[in-house]
């Protein structure tokens, strides 16, 4: 599962309207027809049409200031392997969803007319998304990118020659072309997997627009990286306030292993990113002690992230960890993180 928080920003600073972002949202439903669409939902709704959307989060921004985001995007990513295990069915993607916007309230850490800030607290919109396409950070293209720029430097050779800027055989410039296109290592459908081509297989995943004011348009709920939970004193007594984004990322990863019953791997799991980041070391050791068949699993999830887990040299009977290993192994993992290829 990987989970994203942000602000939305343009060059210009944060707008003032969430129409923009909407439409961009509604890019899968061009061309189809009503049945067929995905629609907006919220807690308790599941038909909302984007009109709605932007005239109620673009009225809920009272008291904001122009510098202020109106608004944040969350986005749910579950993995493929998540997504087998509910078949992408959209009726259990907006249940995790509703779900997981329960964790988001209960991660605010601050009170509402004296009580904690709860779900129905929260003015939000969602819509599931079903396809995704190749981006440069993608193992795939960045495996294949060697043969794309012999490619593109044959094809400018090509130009040369059409433009009586060179001399040269162009049939057999297209020949060595035809080669490397068969060559490249990633393929679909019997072509070199290029930028901006639909990946194949469970692509679902949900974004969220959740306003930056409460339902009540008086509170501001903001869970941007300077808010987050910290401690205070109020009245001669510690507490938390703002906004915990380790408990939110964590018990929405819980909730979705609980309403499905879902057997996460220690490769899936937020704690495991987090070990590995703090304590790389500690990640080594776990990854080692998993029963074969859970270190088996292991090992293949973060190789189909692009990790190349079999040459890590990673020891097996003793404490002796390289340095080399550890930073190759964050660097994968990092990679894998950004693309959101697997759900850690």
């Amino acid at each position: 599962m990987y989970i994203t928080i942000s602000a939305q920003k343009t060059n210009a600073g944060f707008p003032k309207s969430s129409g923009s972002f909407v439409k961009y949202l509604e890019k899968e439903n061009e061309g189809l027809q009503p049945d067929e669409m995905e629609y907006f939902f919220d807690q308790s709704q599941d038909r909302i049409q984007p009109e709605q959307v932007i005239q109620e989060i673009d009225h809920n921004t009272a008291k904001l200031k122009q510098k202020e985001p109106k608004f944040y995007s969350i986005t749910l990513n579950p993995s493929e392997r998540e997504l087998k295990a509910i078949k992408d069915a959209p009726e259990a993607l907006r249940e995790f969803t509703r779900e997981a916007m329960k964790d988001y309230a209960k991660a605010f850490h601050r009170e509402i007319d004296g009580r904690p800030v709860n779900v129905d607290d929260i003015k939000y919109y969602a819509k599931i998304e079903r396809h995704r396409s190749f981006k440069g950070h993608d193992l795939q293209i960045r495996e294949n990118q060697s043969f794309a720029t012999k490619i593109l430097a044959l094809k400018n050779e090509i130009r040369n020659i059409e433009q009586g800027r060179q001399t040269g055989n162009i049939k057999t410039l297209n020949k060595q072309i035809n080669q490397l296109e068969q060559k490249a290592p990633h393929q679909l459908h019997g072509q070199r997997i290029v930028r901006g081509m639909e990946k194949p297989g469970f692509q679902s995943h949900i974004h969220i627009i959740v306003s930056r004011k409460d339902r009540s348009n008086r509170y501001s709920l903001s869970p941007g990286s300077k808010h987050r939970a910290s401690e205070v004193e109020l009245h001669g007594k510690s507490i938390k306030r703002g906004f915990d984004r380790n408990q939110f990322f964590n018990n929405a990863e819980k909730s979705f292993d609980r309403l499905f019953n879902y057997q996460r791997n220690f490769a899936e799991a937020y704690q495991s990113r987090k070990l590995l980041l703090k304590e790389p070391k500690s990640y080594f050791l776990s990854l080692q002690k998993l029963p074969f068949k859970e270190q088996k699993l292991a090992f293949s999830l973060l190789q189909k992230a692009g990790i190349n887990a079999p040459k890590l040299h990673i020891p097996k009977n003793n404490l002796e960890l390289t340095l080399k290993a550890i930073h190759q192994l964050k660097r994968g993992v990092k990679r894998a993180i950004e693309a959101g290829s697997i759900g850690i």
